[in-house]
């Protein structure tokens, strides 16, 4: 067991320098825990070896496997249902721009430019497509832009964005068998049934000290992950769809949320991003740097031609449809879950996994970085917040951009 708690004690250690970077930087977690397990493979094998963390030991993986299953539920369970409702033309209409043409562009370019196969290639094209939920919900919460109709919108369009990597990730990669069917089969009955039985499940064996609702939701998480690695697929797709069949039930339970939130990003989370950081090799990045420089380019370029117009569209003027562009543009989660989801399965080599994990990780700092830098949309707090934040926002803007 000494094996065992010291790995525990390393990948925590890892995290906790993870987490004070991003409190000292102001940036996403996930991605400083992708950073740090980056750097630290690099640093054990100039040192002590960088076999000294196991990433590929099999209860590394479950810890992992579960933390990616139960951040992609809450990204689902988050959704506010009310505002999409009232705008759901924009969000969808947003979502399906930021993800059809930089998925198509990423992909000829890992296909032609970099001469990488058609499967590879495919996969780059959807993980780079995605819109990274931890980083826009991050931004969102920063300034405060989380209690605003146009934050929420932008959160429901990453919701639409997402939504098309899981549908294609699935489709594209998950053999078609008799089990396949069954699997969907199962979604969908799971989809439409658990919003109806989980509030009346709850309130008959919840509100324990026995965090009855936690238990709950992880078995039916896991549940269906093991139905869907069964199938072929992976366990993150159902857990997405879940999340968003709860969201007008459970993820209005704020409580509950924020503990289940303990839990995934306290104990099981570091495990899954510290671990995707480690596979990526520096040197191999360093040594090819085209596709990373290829695939944020062109990434960030397609947004913008794709998402603006819609953003225009809409009423949008130019300050804010280009900074909704630029946060659509910030991938991070769902790419790398994308990435490591081709590793596993031999789909990507991982000289393409560490140039596709880069080039995702670059996608999250540069659009954003750009975004807050040069069209914050600081009157939207002021526009759409509560009197005592917008007359506080009007006596003291620069404490409120900075707290």
């Amino acid at each position: 067991m000494t094996g065992i708690w010291f790995q525990a004690a390393l990948i925590f250690g890892l995290a906790l320098i993870a987490a004070m970077i991003a409190a000292r930087f102001r940036i996403s977690t996930a991605l400083t825990e992708i950073i740090v397990g980056m750097s630290a493979r690099a640093l054990f094998a100039a040192t002590v070896g960088a076999e000294i963390f196991s990433a590929q030991e099999p209860w590394v993986k479950t810890l992992a496997g579960l933390g990616a299953i139960a951040l992609t539920f809450l990204a689902g369970a988050e959704l506010d249902p009310d505002v999409f409702k009232l705008k759901w033309k924009e969000a969808a209409a947003i979502g399906v721009a930021s993800f059809l043409a930089p998925a198509v562009s990423c992909w000829a370019v890992a296909h032609y430019l970099l001469s990488w196969e058609n499967s590879p290639a495919l996969l780059a094209g959807i993980a780079l497509a995605a819109t990274s939920v931890a980083v826009v919900y991050t931004v969102m919460m920063e300034y405060g832009f989380n209690r605003t109709d146009a934050g929420k919108t932008i959160l429901a369009a990453c919701f639409i964005t997402d939504l098309g990597t899981v549908v294609t990730l699935g489709l594209v990669f998950a053999p078609f068998t008799w089990k396949t069917a069954l699997f969907v089969a199962a979604v969908g009955a799971a989809f439409v049934g658990l919003p109806r039985a989980t509030p009346v499940i709850f309130a008959k064996f919840g509100g324990r000290p026995s965090e009855f609702e936690t238990k709950f939701l992880f078995f039916a998480l896991m549940a269906l992950g093991a139905l869907a690695t069964w199938a072929g697929s992976e366990g993150v797709l159902p857990a997405y769809l879940i999340g968003m069949a709860l969201a007008g039930s459970v993820g209005r339970d704020h409580a509950l949320i924020r503990r289940f939130r303990t839990i995934v990003i306290g104990l099981l989370t570091p495990f899954y991003f510290i671990r995707a950081g480690y596979f990526v090799s520096i040197p191999a990045v360093v040594a090819a740097p085209l596709g990373v420089a290829a695939f944020l380019a062109v990434e960030m370029a397609t947004k913008i031609v794709s998402v603006y117009p819609v953003a225009r569209r809409f009423g949008s003027p130019h300050k804010d449809a280009m900074y909704t562009t630029l946060l659509m543009a910030s991938g991070l989660t769902f790419g790398t879950i994308s990435a490591l989801f081709g590793l596993s399965n031999n789909i990507i080599d991982e000289s393409q996994y560490s140039t596709l994990v880069a080039a995702i990780i670059a996608t999250a700092i540069v659009p954003t970085m750009i975004a807050n830098s040069r069209y914050l949309p600081r009157h939207w707090l002021a526009q759409d917040a509560p009197p005592p934040v917008a007359r506080a926002v009007r006596e003291d803007k620069r404490t409120l951009v900075e707290g």
